[in-house]
């Protein structure tokens, strides 16, 4: 039974520490979409999406108003469009198609649009991946990914080195919406059938005809909890952390249950990963500096991530059967208010960056660069991650902007949640030779697990 100081701790927790479900995400798996006629496929994607989830933000809503724990975002992802459309020779109808639908039904993003290439490049994954700057462009909600390495396949290279100049030629198209594409298209490595999270979800080839993945926020539920045990040692912090997420995931699995029942849609999956915004109170940051670290970035700032990563994981996994996804914490810079402080102060160096990706959730996120970036930089910062991911049999993914016309000290604005982003420095030294080797970074030892 809930006494009255939990009832008011869920309260303080909504009202005061931001707490929110960032996201419902319906997946929907669009095989059956298979054509050889654009117009049919693309037909076919909008009818099925408009149909199995009609309801998905009203249901949503209704969740909102009767329990009073918000609700952010309703999100679509489908199944990897480069799967269903290989008899077409253009697939930015079924982008488009895929866009009309997320504006009818009213979700905020539609994922999907992307291909699984780790091991090498069918002739329609080429095509969809070669459509990116076109399709980004020309659609408002639609997101995308590209899984470039696993663990299992190691790394394709000559995918890396194609998806560099894509990023730059995204960047180009969208220039006049400061290159907001590059803001919707995370690069993988290890990428995930059931993340609920933009930019990078999709419904994976192993899911049923559709499910309903949930994830959650709250970094300040966590920031305001270790203001209470200042100068306490680590174990107490680390056990605090648990018990909060311990929390937040109960909490966060009753509407997914809910939602799961409403919609007559299975329930997939519960995401634990705390995940900022650029508001004041709602970041990893601070929950950072919160453990001693005068800014983020500084000495000691992966230890630090490492502890709330593993704590937050272990608290969860004790609350929900199905925790999923991505699960931990994000390190989002542009959306997250005390890493675009750190980034403008310098701490926050895009080395620091990829050294907390070893222990965080995903990756290098929502990084804005140099717009006259050198595409085979952009590749071999590509390369770096998926490494990190592979070696470690852990999801990363690159969510890289190279705004053109902008250098280090210049900001871009999304606005929203996806916030504004300090230009930061990437290392002048060229890579080409060594992304134009092409290739696969063969798979490593720790593949061996049979």
């Amino acid at each position: 039974m809930l006494n009255i100081s939990e009832i008011l701790e869920t309260i303080g927790m909504i009202g005061r520490q931001k707490l929110d479900i960032r996201t419902i995400t319906m997946g929907i798996s669009l095989f059956h979409c298979a054509d050889d006629n654009e117009k049919k496929t693309a037909e076919k994607v909008y009818d099925t999406i408009c149909k199995r989830a009609k309801n998905l933000v009203s249901v949503g809503n209704d969740i909102e108003r009767e329990y009073g724990l918000p609700i952010v975002n309703k999100r679509i992802s489908v199944t990897p469009v480069a799967l269903f459309t290989a008899a077409l020779a253009d697939p930015v109808p079924v982008a488009l198609a895929l866009d009309r639908a997320a504006k009818e039904i009213g979700v905020n993003f539609i994922g999907g649009y992307g291909a699984l290439v780790h091991k090498g490049m069918s002739a329609s994954d080429k095509r969809l991946i070669e459509s990116l700057p076109s399709a980004l462009a020309s659609t408002e909600h639609v997101c995308s990914f590209v899984n470039v390495g696993s663990t299992k396949a190691g790394i394709d290279m000559n995918a890396v080195a194609l998806m560099g100049r894509i990023i730059r030629d995204i960047a180009k198209a969208t220039e006049h919406k400061d290159s907001i594409g590059c803001a919707k298209l995370v690069v993988f490595a290890n990428a995930v059938e059931d993340n609920p999270f933009m930019a990078g979800a999709f419904h994976g080839p192993g899911e049923g005809d559709a499910a309903i993945n949930v994830g959650i926020s709250g970094p300040g539920v966590v920031k305001a909890a270790l203001e209470e045990v200042r100068g306490e040692p680590f174990d107490v912090v680390a056990d605090l952390i648990k018990r909060m997420a311990f929390k937040v995931t109960r909490m966060g699995q009753l509407v997914a249950m809910e939602a799961s029942k409403r919609l007559g849609v299975p329930y997939g999956i519960f995401d634990i990963s705390l995940a900022p915004t650029p508001a004041v109170g709602d970041s990893v940051a601070h929950i950072l500096e919160e453990m001693g670290l005068e800014t983020v970035g500084t000495h000691g700032t992966t230890a630090a991530l490492a502890l709330l990563n593993d704590a937050v994981k272990k608290g969860g996994v004790m609350a929900s059967s199905h925790v999923g996804g991505l699960s931990g914490a994000f390190i989002p810079v542009s959306e997250d208010i005390g890493m675009i402080e750190a980034a403008r102060k310098g701490v926050l160096t895009l080395d620091k960056l990829e050294a907390m990706t070893a222990v965080c959730s995903v990756g290098l996120d929502m990084i804005a660069i140099p717009g006259d970036t050198d595409p085979a930089t952009i590749s071999a910062i590509i390369a770096d991650e998926a490494a990190i991911g592979i070696i470690n049999q852990k999801t990363t993914g690159v969510r890289i902007i190279p705004a053109p016309g902008k250098k280090v000290g210049d900001e871009l604005e999304f606005g929203g949640l996806l916030g504004h982003a300090p230009v930061i420095a990437v290392h002048p030294e060229s890579s080409r030779a060594f992304i134009s080797r092409g290739g696969r970074i063969p798979a490593p030892l720790q593949s061996l697990s049979n």
